[in-house]
């Protein structure tokens, strides 16, 4: 694969904290408009290596960039700039609940950078269109349902243009229906360009949308098959 196709490439690389070897021998890559699972056991190192992805760590040895990112060296300075190259989903949707879904997402236009309040409204509208919530920007969040909360959360993710979205256990705390509904809203974005890295452990969506997968554990980060294509109970390390 060509290099220019890369959102974020390791070779060789090492995450330490505090000292303390993580995770080593990490040679992954996430390519223009890929979805890939990331699954791993909680305390394999899974928190570490996303860290490192959103600069929240560097990498203490070998290389690896994100955008146009040196993973392994960049200054405080550049950590927003760093971050507008990816947008994060959470488990827990951590909308402002004391705000519209509209205001939510201005919040965060005018954090970024955003000025003029007609391409404010104009990127609000775009982003809940592609969520197909286009209709709930004047709502309160507590009035949506989970699954809507999560939409708006991936809208919000979609503002800046991002080359690479970091989703962080999206399914958790929904139900199965609207865990299917969540993804397809995922894979149809992935489609369109955009890069996902999806945190998990959720195997019956792993079963249902299989798609490239990288695994956690043995205190590196490694390609695995699909899980369709392995006995997941033997393989896959979950809680």
């Amino acid at each position: 694969m060509e290099k220019d196709n890369r959102i974020f490439w390791i070779k060789n690389g090492e995450i330490a904290q505090a000292g303390v070897t993580i995770l080593k021998n990490i040679n992954v890559a996430l390519n223009k408009g890929e979805f890939v699972y990331l699954i791993g056991r909680t305390g394999s190192g899974k928190s570490s290596f996303l860290k490192t992805l959103y600069g929240e760590l560097t990498l203490a040895a070998g290389s690896g960039n994100l955008g146009d990112f040196n993973l392994a060296k960049y200054t405080r300075k550049q950590i927003p700039f760093l971050r507008r190259e990816l947008g994060i989903v959470f488990q827990d949707f951590q909308l402002l609940n004391d705000r519209s879904v509209y205001k939510n997402l201005e919040f965060v236009m005018r954090s970024t950078g955003w000025k003029k309040k007609a391409a404010i409204i104009k990127r609000a509208e775009e982003v809940m269109q592609l969520v197909q919530l286009e209709n709930k920007l004047n709502v309160m969040p507590h009035q949506l349902s989970g699954g809507e909360q999560q939409r708006v959360a991936i809208a919000r993710a979609l503002l800046n243009n991002p080359k690479f979205i970091l989703a962080d256990e999206p399914t958790g705390n929904l139900d199965p229906e609207t865990s299917q509904e969540i993804m397809a809203v995922l894979k149809a974005i992935a489609k369109e360009g955009t890069a996902i890295l999806m945190a998990t452990h959720d195997l019956t969506i792993m079963e249902q949308f299989p798609s490239k997968t990288f695994k956690v554990a043995n205190q590196t980060v490694t390609e695995v098959s699909p899980i369709n294509e392995f006995d997941p109970f033997k393989t896959v390390e979950f809680n």
